[in-house]
């Protein structure tokens, strides 16, 4: 090209012609990319992904529990300041209620009900009036601002008050698509949790007083039949759920394994006397000891020979002198089994609507404490369809298959 021609911006470095001094307003060419990349600057790596993932998965736990605590809040308010304010302003009774130190808030909640309505954007008639535009902080002043009225029906202001104060800070980053940490987020499940049960809403299942009723399980239930939770291994599993949440306060316990070491090594002696003179009606099932199958473990185990034996039995004298202890031995039964064990499970309180269950499946080459763990909640379910049935999932299994195991066994003297 001649002399009066346009230069070309600099090339890449390397290539001929190149110059670090790039003339003003001269825009550099990009590189070539490869098919389907989308430039390196807006590329993003494995690493990010599972970085957005993870943000994703914590603030749609959150927006569950603030949606659910939200959703409880506005009934309450509804509840309590819809007959005081209502018979006099009708429709406006929210207006009314708000009064002159609200007025900012609640006409803008009017305003954009309004541009709601007319852009068609409530799907939902009972959407349709000023309570259902406020927000949890607008919520939450209303119920302050006329405490007298809700005081008959909740002890401590303080209590709600502090309970709200924890889940701003999670409702200001899931609203801004912030990152929410792990802590934060706990703390918003608790503060939810908490600020539900002193709403009125421990919900209707009775198993929530042993295993509380997860956010994500009251929406979702049906997917997974009655399994609540999943853990990768025991240690894990007590971590979440410790044996005093298992066991303690039980009426009836039944457990089949191999040596119960989730029972005998987690919850002493002691608490299962006391447990058992309160009324718990207990029955262990030991794998025999001295049976073949305990050998053939052993072995897929790679241990010494006896030691599972030795272990077993220790567990079995444990709970013997555990039942010498009681005034009512009949009402703690042990027995043993000589088949080959094919899963360990604690079935408790499962003979009622407010059972759980942890069960763990044997595998060849994984001890006990190493093994995924599956908690079940025994009675009816808190999601149901029409299509699903009331005993579709997996604790009804487990107890035919203890009941089984157990007519087929030997008592321990």
């Amino acid at each position: 090209m001649g002399s009066g021609g346009r230069e070309l911006p600099p090339g890449d470095e390397g290539h001929e012609g190149h110059s670090t001094d790039v003339p003003p307003g001269t825009v550099s060419l990009a590189r070539p990319m490869d098919v389907g990349a989308i430039g390196p600057e807006l590329d993003w790596d494995a690493d990010a992904w599972r970085e957005v993932r993870t943000r994703a998965q914590r603030a749609g736990r959150a927006y569950i529990w603030l949606n659910l605590v939200e959703q409880r809040l506005r009934a309450v308010v509804a509840a309590v300041l819809r007959p005081i304010y209502e018979p006099v302003h009708g429709d406006d009774w929210v207006v009314a209620a708000a009064g002159p130190a609200g007025q900012e808030w609640v006409q803008r909640a009017v305003a954009v009900r309004e541009v709601s309505r007319r852009k068609g954007y409530l799907l939902d008639p009972a959407d349709d009036n000023v309570l259902s535009f406020l927000t949890l902080p607008q919520l939450r002043e209303l119920m302050v601002q006329h405490w007298p009225c809700f005081e008959p029906y909740f002890d401590e202001r303080r209590d709600v008050e502090l309970a709200l104060d924890e889940l701003e800070v999670t409702r200001n980053v899931v609203s801004r698509n912030r990152a929410l940490s792990e802590a934060v987020l706990g703390q918003a499940e608790r503060a939810s949790s908490r600020l539900l049960e002193i709403l009125g809403t421990a919900g209707d299942v009775p198993s929530a007083r042993r295993l509380r009723v997860d956010a994500v399980e009251d929406l979702v239930g049906d997917r997974y039949g009655d399994v609540v939770a999943v853990h990768s291994d025991r240690v894990r599993l007590m971590r979440q759920f410790p044996a005093e949440n298992i066991f303690g306060g039980a009426r009836r316990l039944d457990a089949v394994g191999i040596g119960l070491n989730l029972l005998v090594q987690n919850f002493s002696g002691r608490r299962l006397v006391r447990l058992a003179e309160s009324g718990c009606r207990v029955r262990l099932l030991f794998l025999n000891p001295a049976s073949s199958a305990v050998k053939r473990r052993e072995r897929e185990l790679g241990i010494k020979r006896g030691e599972m034996s030795r272990a077993v039995e220790m567990n079995i004298l444990h709970m013997r002198r555990v039942r010498s202890k009681l005034r009512d031995p009949g009402a703690f039964e042990i027995q043993v089994y000589d088949e080959t064990p094919r899963f360990t499970a604690y079935l408790v309180d499962g003979d009622g609507s407010d059972g759980i269950a942890v069960v763990q499946s044997y595998l060849r080459r994984s001890r006990g404490i190493e093994a995924p763990v599956l908690v079940l909640r025994g009675g009816s379910k808190l999601v149901k369809s029409d299509e699903v049935d009331d005993e579709a999932g997996l604790f009804p299994t487990y107890r035919e298959e203890f009941e089984v195991a157990w007519a087929d066994s030997r008592p321990v003297s």
